[in-house]
This record gives structure tokens, C-alpha cells and sequence, in this order.
């Protein structure tokens, strides 16, 4: 039986995509190995960067499409798509509203895909 999860990104830029993500979530890593592991604990979710090793970083090339999302729920979706704006990484499409209230796909230093969204006033009163 799991009794933790985390979501783990392998990346041969480690420095520019801990620096990212350091930046974009205004967290310092909780746990951090100069260019080998970064790990940030957001809202009980774990996310851990890591240096994939010579030897193995043709497993972790880069697919042409990834299944794989980090979704992350903001406050504001403007405030973070212009806090992605001025770490170079702007959305390239429009903002949409969904099921569960607004959302954009952004993307980190290695193509990640991140889905920011925020959750609509009446979205957020029925699931309380």
C-alpha cells in the first residue's frame, strides 16, 4: 500500500527548469541536490526534478506529445500567466472555461505541459 505520491520530471536542463519552477511556484525546493534532485512540496503534492544519468537519459528523450500534465490550481489565472510572461514562458493559446471553471496550457523549459486552471465561484460552492 502507497502511503506517498509525487510527480517527478526528468530533465537534462536541471538547473533552468528547478530555477523555473522556483520561480513560477515562489517556493525554495525543500529538498535539493546541486544538479541532480529538486523537490517542492505544493498543497501535498510532491514534485521532484531530477538529472536523469548519462547513461540513462535516452529513456527520458523527448516524445513528441506527452500524455503527462502537471495541473496546477491558481488563485488568479491572469496574475500567473503574466508571472509565465515574464519568466519567458508565456501560454500560447487563449484562456478556456471548462466543467471546472477556467483553464490555459502553458509549458515549463522542457516542453512540460502545465494546465493552470481556476476554479469557478460555482464550480467551487458545489463540491464543498
Amino acid at each position: 500500500m502507497p502511503i506517498s505520491a509525487l510527480v517527478t520530471i526528468a530533465s537534462v536542463n536541471f538547473d533552468l527548469v528547478v530555477d523555473f519552477y522556483t520561480q513560477f511556484l515562489g517556493l525554495n525546493p525543500d529538498r535539493y541536490i546541486p544538479a541532480v534532485y529538486a523537490e517542492f512540496s505544493i498543497s501535498g503534492l510532491k514534485l521532484g526534478i531530477f538529472c536523469p544519468k548519462s547513461s540513462n537519459r535516452d529513456e527520458f528523450g523527448h516524445p513528441s506529445h506527452s500524455g503527462m500534465s502537471l495541473c496546477l490550481e491558481v488563485a488568479s489565472l491572469e496574475s500567473s500567466i503574466d508571472q509565465l510572461a515574464q519568466l519567458g514562458y508565456p501560454p500560447l493559446g487563449p484562456i478556456t472555461t471548462a466543467s471546472h471553471g477556467r483553464e490555459i496550457y502553458a509549458y515549463d523549459p522542457d516542453g512540460n505541459r502545465l494546465i493552470l486552471h481556476q476554479t469557478s465561484l460555482s464550480t467551487h460552492s458545489f463540491q464543498q
